[in-house]
């Protein structure tokens, strides 16, 4: 399986499309990228650009180090940076699957590994919000009830035989970068004029419980790896 890969912001979204983009034209049934920003950036969706404020916001987060970069999918302003690992997780919907499950399959395959990596350290984590993290959710992955993992997900449908296929994304913050990034998302919120604001008590880093994180992989990849075989699915 590949090692993880380094990409600016926008050459990692890029990446993540492009693996959905080769699920969703049949070319795999599955696949997983770890990566890695080589850079700061704060990330968020296209709509987020038409705000009022927006012209006011972004030059002000660009100051602080973290030029603006939008993302095809929904949600709230996310910081990436080096501190960062990204995980895109893709794959068509098994057949035998419920439609009326999908949704939440998919959040528990990209999240039940990521806590049994952590178990394997010797941390409890878990599942939920958390009050005052920025693009809060109901599966953060969290430690000692603070955010450390977000997640999202993408949907489309292959033409060919109508399967439903998924990117299902998570972002964990391994260095802690926790004040610079409620900074600038604070900032930007505080630009739009929005009354939205987060904070650094809310999160957790993964080396503020255990050293050298980077690491530390290799178990994470074997899980995705037994999550999809025991789904049918087999990753290259």
């Amino acid at each position: 399986m590949q090692q993880i890969s380094r990409f600016a912001v926008v050459e990692g979204l890029d990446a993540e499309r492009q693996l959905l983009d080769w699920v969703q034209h049949g070319e795999q049934d599955c696949g997983l990228l770890l990566w890695r920003p080589s850079e700061a950036a704060l990330v968020m969706p296209q709509r987020l650009s038409r705000l009022v404020g927006f012209a006011v916001a972004e030059p002000r987060c660009a100051e602080l180090g973290w030029p603006v970069a939008l993302r095809d999918s929904g949600g709230e302003p996310v910081p990436q940076s080096p501190a960062v690992l990204n995980v895109a997780l893709a794959y068509a919907l098994p057949p035998r699957e419920s439609e009326l499950t999908r949704i939440e399959n998919a959040y528990l395959r990209l999240c039940q590994p990521m806590l049994d990596w952590l178990a394997g350290m010797g941390l409890e984590g878990g599942l939920g919000e958390v009050d005052g993290a920025f693009c809060d959710g109901r599966y953060n992955v969290t430690l000692a009830a603070r955010k450390l993992v977000g997640t999202a997900q993408r949907w489309r449908r292959r033409r060919e035989d109508g399967r439903h296929v998924v990117l299902a994304h998570a972002a964990v913050l391994m260095e802690d970068q926790r004040e610079p990034m409620v900074e600038v998302v604070n900032a930007f919120y505080q630009g739009c004029d929005l009354d939205d604001r987060c904070r650094a008590g809310s999160h957790i880093a993964l080396e503020e419980c255990v050293g050298d994180v980077w690491s530390r992989l290799g178990p994470l990849r074997d899980g995705y790896r037994r999550t999809l075989a025991e789904a049918g699915m087999t990753l290259a």
